[in-house]
C-alpha cells in the first residue's frame, strides 16, 4: 500500500491560483470605491496602487487607480491628464492577495466625504462645460 502525502506551500498554491487585487480605474475619488471590485490577476502580474495629485490653485485633488499590473508598471512616477488637470503620479506594488488596499503610510483622500467631492463637481462643471 503506497500512502501519497502532499504537501503544499502556500505560495505555490497562491501562483496556481492567481493574485487576487482591489479594482478601479482612475481615475477614482475616493480609494473606498475600490474594496468592491477584487480581481483574479493573470499570471506574472501583481496588484498595484497607485495615488495621484493634481492642483489648480488653492485645490488639491487627490485620485487613486487599484489593478492587476505587469512588473514593468511597478514602480513607476509620472504624470496624466484627466478631468482638465495633470496629475503626477506613483505606482507601487504588491504580490499577496488584496494587498493593494493602500500602502502604509499613504493619507487618506483628500475627497472622502460628499461635501468634497460635490465641491470637485461644481469646480470642474464651471470651467468646463
Amino acid at each position: 500500500c503506497n500512502v501519497f502525502i502532499i504537501v503544499t506551500c502556500p505560495r505555490i498554491v497562491h501562483f496556481m491560483s492567481g493574485l487576487r487585487c482591489y479594482t478601479c480605474l482612475f481615475p477614482a475619488i475616493s480609494p473606498l470605491d475600490c474594496f468592491k471590485f477584487p480581481q483574479e490577476c493573470p499570471a506574472g502580474q501583481r496588484c498595484l496602487f497607485s495615488e495621484a495629485t493634481g492642483r489648480r490653485g488653492a485645490l488639491s485633488v487627490t485620485m487613486y487607480e487599484k489593478s492587476c499590473a505587469v512588473p514593468s508598471q511597478c514602480g513607476v512616477s509620472g504624470q496624466k491628464y484627466s478631468s482638465g488637470l495633470y496629475f503626477n503620479y506613483t505606482n507601487l506594488c504588491c504580490d499577496t492577495d488584496l494587498c493593494n488596499s493602500a500602502p502604509s503610510g499613504l493619507r487618506a483622500t483628500v475627497l472622502d466625504t460628499p461635501s468634497h467631492s460635490m465641491l470637485f463637481y461644481l469646480f470642474f462643471t464651471t470651467f468646463y462645460i
